[in-house]
């Protein structure tokens, strides 16, 4: 627990009522989204701005007690769970759009705003902001750079990182560091701001981005195309990319996501489809238009059976959500859901859903994959029971092999959801020893103390597990 004498000193800064430490509250911040892993915090704390963070921060730091930066807690790795105690800090009071600058085409946000209020507000006038995360109507920017967030747009439009294009961040001496600015160009230095972004509260809190944004695409085409094997799917995939067409969407179902999709959003999804394809396009309607007729021809000459466009934008809309809605659907069927993410080449996308495939049945497990076909990143994704730990082994064990797989498929451990605790005894996999050593050398550098949410990233246990702190 926090010492008397510095619990008095947070809250002289932040005020009493931003300052919890009850069992209720530390409870509500001992867990994420991250099924089977929950640890409990010694206190959460609500700073109002960047000079209250940095206050906070030179006493932890002080004290060495831990700080763990807290957006939504949608974040699918541990991220957020506060596994060596501490503070949780929360954004809820910097929760504000500070600028939209049109004619930097850039706008300028704290880090516990909406990521979806981002999207509406530069929508409104004209312009765009492409990442797009699953979780995007409940996420924070703030999470999303920490675990540098993709969606389903990725794979035309690039993920978070390619849009963070300056920061104010905390350092974990409590100094306050501005990195990049509304710039096209700005090659001074290093590059600070993308060491930050995706570097999960390990290295800094950050208090301030400022985002790039591009014009509004004038329209957008959606199409279905169904599919009686894998690999024809997969050819098409890469036919597509092939033929110079980048689409904005290019989604990938498998039959087990399909049918539990369905049964969920009940429009009329195709279930008898062994994989399906879901295809978006935008851009001027001419140019959309000429693209999807392209697709829709590739799509056939690979072997969809079928293939849709749809003729509304009702009917757009209700495949982009049914999509959208993977986890939602699958997280119905038992009491634990665990979705990862490994990413492949666009070219080992057959070879990797086969492989997952072929795991699932050897540990005896449900795996439903569904993802981003279009840059190969796949969410193999287990319903289960938490409860039942005999089972949670198997599952852990199939985990670890798809991961492994995935690295000898020329792949990588995680796409988007971060390492956070979830990924940490895999990382080594993707980086190896002396990768692993490049980054604890940062982390040591610039965090001696190690007091800026500790325990992620670098694995301590042959696998990750339940911690609690009482």
């Amino acid at each position: 627990m926090i010492h008397q004498e510095i619990k008095r000193k947070l809250i002289s800064i932040v005020s009493p009522e931003n300052f919890q430490d009850s069992p209720v509250e530390r409870l509500s911040y001992s867990f994420d989204s991250s099924p089977d892993m929950q640890a409990m915090p010694d206190a959460v704390i609500s700073p109002r701005n960047t000079k209250e963070v940095s206050e906070i921060v030179k006493i932890c730091n002080e004290h060495k007690i831990p700080i763990v930066p807290r957006g939504s807690g949608t974040n699918l790795c541990g991220g957020t769970c506060p596994v060596e105690g501490g503070i949780v800090m929360l954004f809820k009071h910097m929760n504000k759009i500070l600028e939209l600058d049109e004619e930097n085409l850039t706008i300028t946000v704290q880090p516990g705003v909406l990521t979806l209020d981002i999207i509406t507000a530069v929508e409104d006038k004209g312009l765009f902001y492409p990442p797009d995360p699953g979780s995007m109507k409940i996420s924070t920017i703030g999470g999303n750079i920490n675990e540098n967030s993709g969606g389903l747009r990725g794979l035309k439009y690039g993920v978070t990182r390619d849009y963070v294009i300056g920061l104010e961040v905390v350092m974990p001496n409590g100094d306050i560091v501005r990195t990049g600015g509304k710039l096209a160009k700005d090659v001074a230095g290093y590059d600070l701001t993308s060491l930050m972004v995706g570097s999960e509260g390990t290295l800094g809190i950050i208090t301030e981005a400022t985002l790039k944004l591009v014009p509004k695409p004038e329209s957008k085409k959606t199409m279905l195309a169904l599919y009686h094997d894998l690999e024809a799917a997969a050819r098409s995939v890469s036919k597509i990319i092939a033929s110079k067409i980048i689409p904005a969407t290019l989604e990938f179902l498998d039959q087990p996501t399909l049918q539990v999709v369905e049964d969920y959003v009940k429009i009329g999804l195709p279930v008898d489809a062994k994989a399906v394809l879901l295809i978006e396009q935008d851009g001027p309607p001419a140019v959309a238009q000429r693209d999807i007729e392209k697709i829709t021809a590739i799509c056939q000459q690979e072997g969809a059976f079928s293939v849709e466009v749809a003729k509304t934008e009702e009917e757009a809309t209700a495949l982009t959500t049914a999509r959208r809605w993977a986890l939602s659907a699958l997280a119905r069927l038992k009491p634990t859901t665990i979705l990862e993410d490994a990413t492949v080449p666009r070219s080992e996308v057959a070879n990797m859903v086969r492989a997952i495939g072929e795991i699932a049945e050897k540990y005896n497990l449900l795996i439903c994959t569904f993802g981003h076909a279009g840059d190969g990143n796949l969410h193999p994704t287990c319903p289960t029971d938490a409860r039942n730990r005999e089972e949670m082994e198997r599952v852990h064990k199939a985990f670890a092999e798809i991961f492994e797989k995935a690295v000898e498929l020329g792949g990588t451990i995680t796409g988007e959801h971060g390492v956070g605790i979830a990924k940490a005894p895999y990382l080594e996999l993707k980086l190896g020893k002396a990768g692993i050593a490049v980054m604890k050398a940062i982390k040591q550098a610039l965090d001696p103390n190690n007091i800026m949410n500790p325990g992620k990233i670098f694995a301590k246990n042959d696998k990750p597990k339940l911690v609690i702190h009482k």
